[in-house]
C-alpha cells in the first residue's frame, strides 16, 4: 500500500472554508522558517498570524504543499509561500475555534528563523533558550 497523503492540508481548508461560511475572519500561525516567505518586520517570537480572509488576501490558493496568497502589509503588496509544515494552527479570529497542529521539528524551525536575525553572540544564547510552546491566539 502506497504512503497516504497528510490529512492536514484538508483540515486547514476545511477550517477556512467553515470559517467563511459562518462570516467569520480566518487567522493562521505560522512558525516561520527559511523557507517561508513573510513579511519578516511582522514576525514576532518565530512566528506571525495572518488574516486569511478573501479580503485580506489576492490569489488565495491552498495545495497539499503550500499556501499561496498576496497581502498588504503596511500599505505595501507581498507574495507569501507559506509551507504546510509551517503551519501551527487556523482558527476564527472572532471566538479562537479552529485547530492547532504540531509543527515536524517547530523547535529547529524557530530556532533557525532567529539564527537568521541575531549576532554571533545571541547565536550561543539561543541553544540555552526553552522549547517553545504553543499559545491560543483570541
Amino acid at each position: 500500500m502506497s504512503e497516504l497523503t497528510s490529512t492536514k492540508p484538508y483540515m486547514v481548508r476545511a477550517i477556512h472554508e467553515w470559517c467563511v461560511d459562518n462570516q467569520l475572519t480566518p487567522h493562521l500561525l505560522v512558525a516561520v522558517n527559511s523557507a517561508t516567505r513573510v513579511p519578516m518586520a511582522f514576525v514576532k517570537d518565530g512566528e506571525i498570524v495572518l488574516n486569511l480572509n478573501y479580503s485580506a488576501t489576492k490569489d488565495l490558493h491552498f495545495s497539499n504543499e503550500a499556501i499561496i496568497f498576496s497581502a498588504r502589509f503596511g500599505g505595501m503588496p507581498n507574495e507569501l509561500f507559506i509551507p504546510m509544515s509551517a503551519v501551527k494552527g487556523i482558527f476564527a479570529r472572532e471566538n479562537g475555534q479552529g485547530m492547532f497542529f504540531e509543527v515536524g521539528d517547530s523547535e529547529g524551525m524557530l530556532e533557525e528563523a532567529k539564527l537568521l536575525e541575531t549576532s554571533e553572540d545571541e547565536k550561543n544564547n539561543l541553544k540555552k533558550v526553552k522549547k517553545p510552546s504553543l499559545k491560543l491566539v483570541k
